[in-house]
């Protein structure tokens, strides 16, 4: 953090859209990108006498979720009504919940692989379910003020995940929604598209500052309109400084309140800057009851159990068991985990074909990726197997191939889809028989006495040169085992 006599305090609230194929209280789709207001009925609109059922399966994976987060479960949860008039929410309110969530008070730890900051556990509020409010579209071409409505996200399973204000940095923000996501895709409970809308991101800031009278806090800004973490982490950036400038212009006092009450501000990506939108509303402006036209939700302790024994290994622990078990550094296990199960499984496989997680790991990460980067394609499409990769990795251990040429070999690999072997052989790659790299070696030698001198001296760098005109001689020398053999030679003389 900066040098400035002030502690930045961030609490993330995070909504997810639920993995459903219909909304939460009725039977419309789910489905996104289709026509405007063509995924609408009477119950998700709001019209007089229509009367919501719950979506079993919403409920479902918000639990798994909840279990994921170490979420305390209670057996009794009820839905409530949030009343609040917005063009894009035509019942009015949203059924949300409010005093008896289906869970609270748990936590997901983060860290740095970077050691840009220590690991730390970041407490969570509570996890609730509540439907989605529609979509305002604006008209902001030159000369138009027009907006327009589309209700067919109106109703859609939403997950609410609100964090304690544990966050002490935009960085630390920004770990933590990575982390989140991570979690969530893992569990397949949301595909987390912030471009459709099916993670979205409100960041709560405000300061703790250090003066000769004892510390001042600035009020709260709630920040919206954060299309992307890096969105998220330039924008708690921005606003930092900007109450903090507020604070040095005022000069606020203990006990005064800076810049009055909570407010909403808007994340301007173009100007890079937040404004001012609106006062935020308290609780108590929302009128909450509880809904009249829905029953309560018992979850019973078997149930939660059951989840709990079927989440699967989760991304921290299979970071931890990839470090343990391959002998890779915490950078490497993050990189390999952040692509989710199936790179996992094929990095597991090549991992313990060649015995060497650190050169499986290498590999996956400059080669694989990129080619599947190249190509946008999925690793489960990828041409080639872990085992065939593995083929690979072990011609470069047994001195086969070098790992420069080796790069040839996949690639031909990937062209033509042929083993490692016959990828070999098309592009001519043999291995040198270490009477002739001996023979080559002694002859270089001979022809280099400056290089000769230059070893014995202790100056082992001189030897690439001789690799070089190796090289040029027979492609398939390895320059490793070169390297090591003229350095025997001329120590033995």
């Amino acid at each position: 953090m900066s040098d400035k006599p002030y502690e930045i305090i961030i609490g993330l609230e995070v909504h997810v859209q639920l993995q459903t194929q219909s909304k939460l209280f009725c039977r419309c789709s789910t489905m996104f990108g289709q026509a405007p207001n063509t995924q609408t009925c009477p119950v998700c609109i709001g019209m007089p006498g229509a009367l919501p059922v719950m979506n079993r399966r919403a409920f479902e994976l918000g639990l798994k979720t909840a279990v994921a987060l170490n979420l305390d479960i209670p057996k009794f949860t009820k839905w409530d009504r949030k009343n609040y008039f917005y063009p894009d929410l035509p019942k009015g309110y949203q059924i949300s919940q409010f005093d008896l969530p289906m869970s609270q008070n748990g936590w997901l730890d983060i860290s740095d692989p970077k050691g840009g900051f220590e690991p730390k556990r970041v407490r969570i509020t509570r996890a609730h379910l509540e439907d989605d409010a529609g979509k305002s579209m604006h008209d902001e071409a030159a000369g138009k003020s027009d907006s327009r409505i589309d209700l067919n996200r109106t109703g859609t399973p939403l997950l609410e995940i609100v964090s304690e204000p544990d966050l002490r940095s935009p960085q630390e923000a920004k770990a933590y929604l990575t982390e989140l996501r991570l979690l969530l895709t893992y569990l397949g409970v949301s595909d987390c598209n912030m471009q459709e809308g099916s993670l979205r991101v409100d960041g709560n800031l405000n300061l703790h500052i250090n003066t000769p009278e004892g510390q001042v806090a600035t009020p709260i800004a709630e920040v919206k309109n954060m299309n992307s973490f890096r969105a998220v982490e330039r924008a708690m950036a921005y606003e930092a400084e900007r109450q903090y400038e507020v604070w040095c212009e005022n000069k606020i006092k203990l006990g005064d309140s800076p810049g009055g009450h909570k407010t909403t501000r808007g994340w301007d990506d173009g100007r890079q800057v937040t404004v001012k939108q609106r006062e935020k509303e308290e609780s108590s402006d929302y009128r909450y009851f509880p809904d009249p036209d829905l029953l309560p939700v018992i979850v019973k302790p078997d149930e939660v159990e059951q989840v709990r024994a079927e989440l699967g290994e989760l991304p921290a622990a299979m970071r931890t068991r990839l470090e343990t078990t391959h002998g890779i550094d915490p950078y490497d296990s993050d990189v390999i985990v952040n692509q989710g199960r199936e790179l996992v499984a094929y990095y597991e496989e090549l991992a313990t074909s060649t015995r060497d997680g650190r050169r499986a790991s290498n590999w996956v990460q400059q080669d694989v990726l990129r080619t599947l980067n190249e190509q946008e394609t999925s690793i489960s499409e990828f041409s080639i197997s872990a085992t065939a990769l593995a083929e690979l990795l072990k011609s470069i251990q047994a001195g086969d191939v070098d790992n420069t040429r080796a790069k040839d070999v996949f690639d031909e690999m990937v062209r033509s889809g042929m083993s490692a072997g016959d990828a070999m052989a098309a592009l001519g790659i043999e291995k040198v028989d270490e009477s002739e790299a001996e023979g080559l070696c002694r002859e270089l030698l001979e022809a280099n006495p400056k290089v000769v001198e230059d070893l014995k001296a202790g100056k082992t760098k001189a030897v690439g040169s001789l690799i070089g005109q190796a090289k040029k001689r027979n492609p398939n020398v390895n320059p490793g085992q070169f390297k090591d053999m003229c350095l025997k030679i001329v120590e033995g003389m």
